[in-house]
């Protein structure tokens, strides 16, 4: 499938998966995740969704409830809102970029704190 499509659908997905956690859902872990991307195959069959969040649960432990509990909810929601044929699986996965960020801003700063001492 062409890749602009790809990611046009990707982005779809992303936006409205957003509203509706910030919306719609009555589940208080939706409200606290914040969805940073998302990703489709080729054959549109499994849309990977990234996200972090604030809360201080153990991020696997949260990954593993938003997959078994709440994407099948999310996707039945997604497909009323997406016009395409097949909605795809949603497996989400926890984005570490923003940590990974924070980290190097941390180390960055600690070496310029020593070169002006």
């Amino acid at each position: 499938m062409n890749q602009i499509k790809l990611k046009r659908i990707a982005s779809s997905i992303s936006q409205e998966l957003s509203q509706i956690c910030a919306t719609e859902a009555h589940d208080a872990l939706l409200h606290n995740i914040t969805i940073t991307g998302a990703e489709v195959t080729n054959d549109l069959s499994l849309a990977r969704v990234y996200f972090t969040s604030p809360l201080e649960i153990d991020k696997t432990t949260l990954e593993k409830s938003l997959n078994d509990d709440t994407a099948g909810y999310l996707r039945t929601k997604l497909a009323n809102r997406i016009d395409i044929r097949h909605t795809p699986k949603i497996r989400f996965i926890y984005d570490k970029s923003i940590e990974y960020g924070e980290n190097i801003e941390q180390k960055i700063k600690e070496i310029h704190e020593k070169d002006s001492q």
